[in-house]
């Protein structure tokens, strides 16, 4: 699996990269934002960590670029900002993860198997529910029409999928998705199941995320019309 370490910390970058290359990644290295940018459009990768406070080209500018031009490589937003806007901006710019600095070696690693999980996973290639078809392999949801999703989007609905009809608490559904690090809160959560609706209603789908973080929250769907008893 190869990954892009763009940091211009250069100590960190070749500590990240010495880490992850005993861990059996391959490893390419970037020292600027646009460094990083340049990469990606020119080669292939299976997941990006990436700094925000960077020379030539910031992170969040990186990102953007990276998202504008359908690049969905997984990324993950190394950030020394903790405030909750911080964090969301960086996801709203296309993050599928953050992580705060400082932040320990093995969490890193952690963050960095559960962001390139879906390519490895020997699971089902596709989940349905109601009208939605579910491709893991491509991020692709579709019902009407079709739309891809982000790294989060997807794990997120693949988890309602596996237990549509069952409310599932807040707290169960962060520890799945986002890992038990307690940087993740439900203003986070929030976010990205408005994004899942949106991504519902754009696909034309009968399917509805349902509930509150005292009741939990579950996929529904409309049942079908059936023939009108007055016409049959």
């Amino acid at each position: 699996m190869r990954l892009l370490v763009a940091d211009d910390t250069r100590d960190l970058n070749r500590a990240l990269t010495a880490l992850l290359e005993r861990s059996g990644y391959e490893v390419v290295s970037a020292f600027d934002g646009q460094e990083a940018v340049d990469r990606v459009l020119g080669e292939s990768f299976d997941g990006i960590i990436l700094d925000i406070m960077m020379p030539r080209k910031d992170g969040l500018s990186a990102l953007r670029e990276l998202r504008e031009r359908g690049i969905e490589t997984p990324v993950l937003l190394l950030t020394a900002k903790s405030q909750v806007d911080d964090r969301v901006r960086g996801l709203d710019a296309g993050a599928d993860d953050y992580l705060p600095k400082p932040f320990a070696l093995k969490e890193l690693l952690a963050r960095v198997r559960a962001m390139t999980k879906r390519r490895a996973d020997s699971g089902p290639s596709e989940l349905r529910f109601g009208d939605i078809r579910l491709d893991l392999g491509s991020s692709e949801l579709s019902a009407e029409n079709s739309v891809r999703l982000s790294v989060k989007e997807l794990e997120l609905l693949r988890l309602l999928m596996m237990n549509a009809d069952r409310p599932l608490g807040p707290a169960f559904i962060l520890g799945q998705v986002w890992g038990e690090d307690g940087q993740t809160g439900p203003d986070v959560l929030e976010l990205y199941l408005s994004y899942l609706r949106s991504k519902l209603d754009s696909v034309a789908s009968d399917v509805r995320i349902e509930g509150s973080d005292e009741e939990g929250w579950c996929l529904r769907s409309r049942p079908a019309l059936g023939p009108d008893p007055d016409k049959a």
